[in-house]
């Protein structure tokens, strides 16, 4: 399918990469753009419609499907990073990251796969992370809440595929925005992280890897997991 033309709601979208998303669609020529935050007084891109959207909500995500039901293209962008251990942390926060990244991304693929497909199908993209595949010091709760989101998109591929449904999953490594504020490492621009994906859709492309670091995790997967994990454990 093409952005020109779409219609298309960007989850997060008052900063980071979903504001870099909705920059991305309307310069590609996207016919409208549901731009959507917890608090939508926080967009500040002209030219988009604005939904108050807590995806944590199954009350707010059901208000937004029925404002934006002539979507083409989900971009479920928003996202949380408690930075809380598995065995140590706050189970709270450690729940808010599955509610966040599984159970709230899963809220809105069931509100908008059949607005999707009524509409011929369309896209939805999924924003993952390199910690799917890799845990560190300091991300164990959002590495297995990501882990489950990016096994989620492999899922719904499957069952939305008789509605001839895109389903593409980004995966990246740091990237510059909020979350990684003050880590002093190369980081990927936004801009550039929405522009692949974007590609992908137009592409028909399933997955999307946005830096080395990503494809070099990729890669290491068939391996013996203490050589992934070596320097961790030293």
């Amino acid at each position: 399918m093409q952005i020109e033309g779409s219609v298309a709601l960007v989850t997060g979208a008052s900063r980071g990469i979903g504001k870099a998303y909705v920059q991305a669609l309307l310069k590609r020529g996207a016919k409208k753009v549901y731009a959507t935050a917890r608090n939508p007084d926080d967009i500040t891109i002209d030219g988009v419609e604005h939904i108050k959207l807590d995806i944590t909500s199954p009350q707010q995500i059901a208000a937004a499907a029925a404002i934006a039901n002539d979507t083409t293209i989900l971009i479920n962008n928003a996202g949380i990073a408690t930075n809380q251990s598995l065995v140590f942390g706050d189970l709270d926060l450690i729940r808010l990251e599955m509610d966040t990244h599984f159970f709230g991304l899963l809220g809105m693929v069931r509100a908008f796969s059949p607005i999707l497909g009524e509409n011929g199908g369309g896209a939805i993209v999924n924003m993952l992370s390199v910690t799917s595949w890799f845990s560190y010091p300091g991300a164990e709760a959002y590495s297995a809440a990501k882990a489950a989101a990016w096994s989620l998109t492999n899922s719904i591929r499957l069952e939305l595929a008789k509605q001839n449904t895109l389903v593409v999953g980004v995966q990246l490594g740091a990237t510059d925005t909020d979350m990684m504020k003050g880590i002093d490492m190369p980081k990927n621009d936004p801009a550039n992280v929405a522009e692949a994906a974007l590609n992908a859709i137009e592409a028909g492309e399933w997955e999307v890897l946005a830096d080395d670091m990503t494809r070099q995790i990729k890669g290491a997967l068939s391996a013996d997991p203490k050589l992934l994990y070596a320097d961790l454990l030293k």
